[in-house]
C-alpha cells in the first residue's frame, strides 16, 4: 500500500532529475549527462570494493550507456568538425576501458575514466562561465579536443 522509503527516495529524485532536464538548455544537459556517468562509475568502483556484483554491472552499463547514447549521440559532427570526431573518440575509449573494468574489476580503469569524465565535465563548465551556454554539443571543451584522444 505504501512504498518503501528506498523508492520513495528514488522516486523523488527522479522528479528531481527530470526537472533540471526539462529546465536546461543543451550545454546544460552536456553536464548532466556527464555527472550521471561520473555518478554511475562512483557506485560501480563501490560495488566492486563491497564483493557487489550487480550494483558493479548495472552501474558500469548505466555509465556506458549514458556515455554512448547520451554523450556521443549528441554529437553534430557536421558542425562539430575534428573536434567533435575528437570527442566522439574519446567516449568510445571511455566506453571500451569501462568494459575492461566490469570484466576485470579494474578499479584504475574506473578511475581513469572518471578523472577524464571529470575534465571534459569542468571544460564545459568553464565554457558556460564564458557565456556560451546556448551551444550545441558540437562545441568541444578546448583541453579535451588539445588531448587529441
Amino acid at each position: 500500500m505504501f512504498a518503501t522509503a528506498s523508492s520513495a527516495a528514488t522516486a523523488y529524485q527522479n522528479v528531481g532529475l527530470e526537472t533540471s532536464v526539462r529546465n536546461s538548455n543543451p550545454h546544460q544537459l552536456v553536464v548532466l549527462l556527464l555527472a550521471g556517468a561520473r555518478q554511475a562509475i562512483l557506485l560501480a568502483r563501490g560495488g566492486i570494493e563491497q564483493k557487489d556484483v550487480p550494483l558493479k554491472g548495472s552501474s558500469i552499463t548505466r555509465a556506458i550507456d549514458i556515455i554512448l547514447n547520451g554523450l556521443r549521440a549528441s554529437l553534430d559532427q557536421e558542425k562539430g568538425g575534428q573536434i567533435a570526431t575528437n570527442l566522439g573518440s574519446l567516449y568510445e575509449y571511455m566506453a571500451r576501458r569501462l568494459l575492461r573494468a566490469n570484466l576485470e574489476n579494474d578499479i584504475a580503469a574506473l578511475d581513469e575514466v572518471l578523472r577524464l569524465l571529470t575534465e571534459v565535465q569542468e571544460a564545459w563548465e568553464a565554457i558556460a562561465d564564458k557565456g556560451v551556454s546556448g551551444g550545441t554539443a558540437a562545441v568541444a571543451p578546448p583541453a579535451v579536443a588539445a588531448s587529441g584522444r
